[in-house]
């Protein structure tokens, strides 16, 4: 299964009662293994979880640490961006050349590598002096 395949099918899983945007990631780690994650809404909307950070919740609760490549999808006209907070998220766990590509599910898509979808990132090298 490739990481758009995977992300359209847990695309179909994500609980968005509140605003029917199914959204679904997938991520591939530096070890080979294919992780999923979809949008979960919450009545008090800033309590929801992105499919971008549920994707890589459970890269990390598999045991693994690093972001080789990752794939977004949502029904939208354009391929829509990562938020702010995914971005950061993702910049934790991938080099700056890692791609990432959103798609729509009309079979549009933009690659960006990690360092153009989060230019000025905040870094542990920002920490060295701590």
């Amino acid at each position: 299964m490739t990481l758009l395949e995977a992300a359209t099918a847990v695309r179909l899983r994500a609980y968005v009662p509140y605003s029917r945007f199914h959204v679904g990631a997938a991520i591939m780690s530096v070890e080979g293994r294919v992780h999923i994650g979809c949008n979960v809404e919450n009545v008090a909307y800033p309590e929801g979880t992105c499919a971008e950070a549920g994707a890589i919740a459970a890269m990390i609760a598999a045991g693994d640490t690093r972001i080789a490549e990752m794939v977004v999808i949502a029904d939208s006209p354009e391929p829509v961006p990562c938020c702010g907070g995914c971005r950061q998220k993702i910049a934790e766990f991938a080099a700056q050349d890692v791609k990432v590509t959103l798609c729509t599910t009309d079979g549009k898509s933009k690659t960006l590598t990690v360092a153009q979808l989060l230019p000025g990132v905040f870094s542990q090298a920002h920490m060295d002096r701590v």
